[in-house]
């Protein structure tokens, strides 16, 4: 990555968005931002009771992550993002906040299944995956600061696959 590159590593809950950006960021010598921690505690709330949030109710959060972005920048520091941001206006308001680059990590619905089963998130129920799906809004063809990953592997093999997506393998 670039000293002042800022990539958003972005999907639906059970992607590995948080495994994986942490990892890259750690092999990058990048900040490391869990995108879930920039939630207010309304929409933690919210989630925790199986509610799905709005644009409504992202529009905070997505406002914390935009100041991150452009903070970021203003530091002239390489950061590495966990965030869903699942639709296109989620990702635009990001990118008003600095040049980013989007890895989405498309996870088969079996494997996501499976994945939220195994774990215990704070804070998102596996209830809620059909309705993050039925949100993803996959990246156009206008959108070249996307690039898409799909994890097959372990996260070593995930990772590689992301820094080579970027360029920066």
């Amino acid at each position: 990555m670039n000293p002042d590159e800022v990539v958003v590593v972005m999907g639906v809950s059970g992607a590995g968005k948080t495994t994986i950006g942490r990892e890259l960021a750690s092999r990058t010598g990048a900040r490391f931002v869990e995108g879930d921690r920039l939630h207010p505690p309304e929409n933690v709330e919210r989630m925790a009771s199986g509610v799905a949030l709005d644009d409504r109710t992202r529009a905070p959060w997505l406002d914390a992550l935009a100041g991150e972005i452009a903070a970021a920048h203003e530091r002239g520091e390489a950061t590495v993002i966990a965030a869903s941001v699942l639709r296109r206006a989620y990702r635009d308001r990001l990118r008003a906040a600095g040049p980013v680059t989007f890895v989405l990590l498309l996870v088969e619905p079996d494997e996501l299944v499976r994945r939220l089963d195994e774990r215990d998130h704070e804070f998102m129920p596996p209830g809620l995956l059909d309705d993050q799906l039925a949100t993803l809004e996959p990246p156009g063809a206008d959108e070249p600061d996307v690039v898409v990953v799909a994890p097959t592997g372990g996260i070593d093999s995930t990772v590689d696959a992301v820094r080579d997506a970027l360029g920066s393998g």
